[in-house]
């Protein structure tokens, strides 16, 4: 099995700009990393990219795409120089087309910050080939965890699979000051995500029926008004299809958030 990985990734680039409330966040991902087998090749589903149908990046040579607004200038002058790995976009593309699965191929989008920001902190050298996956406008959460399910099928295990988005995505609370009721709302969804991913007591068709059902979630729409940041995890669990090995909750921007690892290793 490929080593998965589910990120919250924070707000931007701030993670890259030593910003105090994304320290908990660079300080986790630099210890997954170093849990993880290096990959020959990485494949990221960001939240940042939606498109009509399944899309992979399928240069050579992929750029990136400052996707964001209203940081400092150096936000606009990162590099992650990786190559893109057009031979394994052609073979996902080929098994999701097997699957009746539209897809296509991208060659003019770069990475999104949802890919480079953390691979920057992950993997800093850029010296392992990456493709990412767009999500498929209409948010169907049954359809993205077929997408990882077919997206497993198609790699090995040197392959690492990362789903990146944000376990609590509520912009306008971000931005609003923190009351304890809020606290108990983000804690609450936060603790049914967590029991989800990871209980061992849970049959998979019963966890599967709650990656399916999440709005059901306690407060799942305060936490996502839009699904977005959600959805990537629910790639990961399709491609992992079990409870998670790991899970690490943490504070970003000042609120509970969770990151999730499948790995080979343990």
């Amino acid at each position: 099995m490929a080593d998965i990985v589910f990120i919250s990734h924070g707000g931007g680039p701030l993670p890259l700009l030593g910003d105090p409330t994304h320290h908990q966040l660079v300080e986790t991902l630099t210890q997954i990393t170093k849990r993880l087998k290096k990959p020959k090749a990485i494949i990221v589903v960001s939240a940042h990219w939606e498109a009509h149908h399944v899309s992979l990046t399928h240069q050579e040579h992929p750029g990136l795409l400052y996707d964001y607004y209203g940081f400092p200038d150096e936000s606009y002058t990162f590099k992650y120089p990786c190559n893109g790995l057009p031979e394994l976009a052609e073979k996902i593309v080929g098994t999701l087309q097997k699957a009746d699965i539209t897809t296509e191929l991208e060659d003019e989008r770069g990475l999104d910050h949802g890919v480079f920001v953390p691979l920057m902190i992950m993997y800093p050298e850029a010296d392992i080939p990456c493709i990412q996956v767009s999500l498929v406008k209409g948010l169907d959460p049954d359809l993205h965890i077929r997408i990882g399910e077919i997206i497993a099928d198609c790699v090995d295990e040197d392959v690492l699979i990362i789903g990146s988005g944000f376990s609590f995505h509520n912009m306008r609370a971000f931005f609003t000051k923190e009351d304890l009721a809020h606290q108990q709302m983000n804690q609450s969804f936060e603790d049914w995500l967590m029991e989800t991913c990871s209980s061992q007591n849970m049959t998979e068709e019963e966890r599967r029926a709650r990656f399916q059902q999440w709005q059901e979630a306690p407060h799942a729409r305060y936490c996502h008004p839009r699904e977005e940041h959600l959805l990537p995890l629910h790639v990961c669990y399709g491609a992992a299809a079990r409870a998670c090995d790991s899970v690490y909750s943490l504070s970003i921007l000042g609120k509970q958030a969770s990151l999730y690892l499948w790995s080979s290793n343990i």
